[in-house]
């Protein structure tokens, strides 16, 4: 007796063939659904070396690999408002919150959180170090002593931050000695080092250059200078070109103990302390 095999079984029966005899050749194939998610994310965060530390680990344990945008944190959302990117991680609650009340991200989840710095030249000109004042108050100690403040200036979550306390402070900061830079952290610190005045920073960027820098911290873990970091996944109802199934993985994996665990240890061995502290559990 003589069996006929379907059609459809048979092209597909053909297809998982050749597949096999390619892979076995050691060929690489297109992959019809894409390892790789766009996360646009902040400056400060890349700059820590958080995330480069974390790519390796995620493209191991799940074929998942991180194609990461750096911006701060209003180009990174936006970024995501124009489909251009699959998730963001990201510190800026408000902002956050309007992305995903607008339909664009599918959930806040608070991963993890540092402490800003206020950091500056060791002479202190402000003499704000040691002083018990909170940052809103050391910000207008800066303003009141005609002291040169770099300012991020650029809509990131530094810079929203910097412009709380400034209001916090009922300051206008204005004149020569502000300094609006427009640039990421980083570049702000250098620029903050050469001209030996003071910045808003978080702190896990300034210890990462801790020793290129002629700057101490002089103002830090004041209440009003709590660094909240957030994931969120773009809504692929908005964006269908969204690589939803991924940055499932990926959040899953983010958020799990084992990660978590990692980004907990993160800088102790090079700076003798934590990064980040994890305020998220699975």
């Amino acid at each position: 007796m003589r069996f006929q095999i379907a059609r459809p079984v048979f092209f597909f029966a053909v297809i998982f063939a050749s597949v096999f005899s390619l892979n076995a050749c050691g060929k690489q194939l297109p992959n019809l659904i894409d390892p790789n998610i766009t996360l646009s994310t902040t400056t400060s965060l890349n700059d820590s070396g958080l995330l480069e530390y974390l790519n390796p680990l995620l493209l191991k344990e799940t074929g998942v690999k991180m194609d990461i945008v750096s911006q701060g944190t209003g180009a990174a959302i936006q970024t995501a408002m124009d489909g251009n990117a699959d998730v963001i991680f990201v510190h800026s609650k408000a902002a956050e919150e309007t992305f995903v009340k607008d339909g664009y991200g599918v959930k806040r989840i608070e991963i993890m959180y540092n402490y800003f710095v206020i950091v500056g030249p060791k002479e202190d000109p402000a003499k704000i170090k040691n002083s018990g004042l909170t940052a809103s108050q050391a910000l207008a100690k800066i303003h009141e002593s005609e002291s040169v403040f770099v300012s991020r200036g650029d809509d990131s979550g530094t810079h929203k931050k910097e412009l709380a306390l400034w209001k916090a402070a009922a300051v206008t900061p204005s004149g020569d000695a502000y300094v609006s830079a427009g640039k990421g952290m980083g570049d702000v610190l250098t620029m903050c080092d050469e001209m030996q005045g003071y910045t808003l920073t978080d702190k896990a960027t300034y210890l990462s250059m801790k020793d290129q820098l002629d700057l101490e911290i002089l103002v830090e873990e004041s209440a009003d200078l709590l660094n909240q970091y957030t994931v969120i996944a773009v809504n692929p109802d908005k964006w269908s070109t969204t690589n939803t199934g991924q940055v499932d993985v990926f959040i899953d994996w983010l958020t799990s103990k084992k990660t978590l665990d990692r980004i907990a240890e993160f800088g102790k061995e090079e700076f003798g302390e934590a990064l980040f502290f994890i305020n998220y559990v699975e």
